[in-house]
């Protein structure tokens, strides 16, 4: 069961109308990492999930995902304007200049439709989750790209807030991880056997330094 409150979670303005910007947010209304993907596939992937407590998690953030959807498409009305001007739309746009009366559409930046294969689920906990948090780190990626080409700063404060949501549940998502990596399906005796142990080092450019025990790297962090 849903309940519709009216309201935003965040302040969503914009300084002045932008359609050729409006065609950009697109992307995070119906592009393959934008919040419309984001919230069916964790409502999809919660519908097998048995611990409450992460189903809770997964079911929590889908909702939140529908909040955002709102936030962008209400930024796009707004950056639109008032009338339809399709001389000022880009590629992505131009169809809810001259087709839906600027109704944001369920597009990319691309003009290309929403589409259910965006949405990835296994039925392994592990593998979704481990899938989610790249979702977000993507979808975080995308609002930096945007963030950048906008002086608006009413459009600017509303993605601040939005990718730095992706990253709160990308930390979310991590922390459900650590919770069930040792007990779901994928999980269940990892690294056990000696073929799941061995680094093969095949970066030598010689080919004479072959050898499927090598130790695999240390990474220093500090050196990032």
């Amino acid at each position: 069961m849903f309940k519709y409150e009216s309201r935003y979670l965040h302040p969503v303005k914009v300084d002045k109308p932008n359609p050729n910007y409006a065609t950009l947010l697109q992307e995070q209304l119906g592009g393959p990492q934008g919040e419309l993907k984001a919230a069916m596939q964790y409502f999809a992937q919660s519908f097998r999930i048995r611990d409450k407590e992460i189903r809770d998690l997964f079911l929590d953030i889908a909702t939140e995902e529908l909040c955002h959807l709102e936030m962008i498409a209400q930024l796009i009305n707004l950056l639109n304007g008032d009338k339809p001007n399709a001389n000022n739309a880009t590629i992505g746009n131009v169809e809810a200049h001259v087709l839906s009366g600027l109704t944001p559409m369920l597009a990319n930046a691309s003009g290309y439709l929403w589409t259910a294969a965006y949405v990835n689920e296994t039925g392994d906990l592990a593998a979704d989750i481990l899938s989610d948090i790249a979702s977000e780190q993507r979808a975080k990626v995308v609002y930096q790209n945007l963030y950048r080409q906008i002086d608006d700063q009413g459009v600017r404060e509303t993605i601040d807030f939005l990718l730095n949501r992706e990253e709160a549940h990308n930390t979310m998502f991590r922390q459900a991880f650590n919770k069930i990596q040792k007990t779901a399906g994928s999980q269940q005796d990892w690294g056990v056997t000696q073929d799941s142990r061995i680094y093969f080092d095949l970066s030598d450019l010689d080919g004479q330094n072959f050898n499927p025990n090598d130790v695999p790297p240390s990474f220093n962090l500090d050196k990032f």
